[in-house]
């Protein structure tokens, strides 16, 4: 089982930071899967069609082998992105208790974004809370002005009162 998933929202510049933090946690030790959700291409949930089957099974059994989530995602006109919302939905009406796919689960969030990504960050953790998630009050946020910094991320990552990874 791998601890930890890494959520990419979009195949771009999240993904790109999704994979950065796979191969630093990969060198740290820390097991981890990444995920792109536009790979998956659901239909937007309420249009009335159905999501594949075998499609949604995948995810839904990949939130709930893992303890952790890193969800990495811009900003989209001042919030959440329709592919991220998208897919907890379906993976929320397809998890027979769609809690055991979040509660008590840790979640660090990340974006890759034009700006800040503020509001993007203020309203998922909004999401994720509700779901029963445990989010770390630190983001990785990487943006044109400000580039991945390796220092700081291990130390959103550790914790130093528990002696390991935050998300383990």
């Amino acid at each position: 089982m791998n601890n930890l998933l890494i959520i990419s929202a979009t195949n771009d510049n999240n993904l790109e930071l999704s994979n950065k933090l796979h191969s630093f946690l990969v060198e740290l030790g820390q097991p981890s899967t990444v995920v792109s959700l536009e790979d998956y291409k659901f239909p937007l949930f309420g249009s009335g069609q159905d999501a594949d089957k075998a499609s949604i099974n995948k995810l839904v059994g990949q939130f709930l082998d893992v303890k952790g989530f890193i969800v990495c995602a811009p900003e989209y006109n001042g919030g959440v992105p329709p592919v991220l919302s998208n897919a907890i939905t379906w993976v929320t009406v397809k998890t027979k208790n769609w809690r055991d796919a979040f509660n008590g689960k840790y979640a660090i969030i990340a974006t890759s974004s034009g700006g800040d990504g503020k509001r993007f960050l203020t309203a998922f953790r909004s999401q994720l809370e509700h779901l029963g998630v445990v989010v770390v009050p630190r983001i990785i946020g990487i943006s044109s002005n400000k580039k991945f910094n390796s220092k700081s991320s291990e130390k959103i990552l550790f914790s130093e009162s528990h002696s390991r990874y935050i998300l383990v």
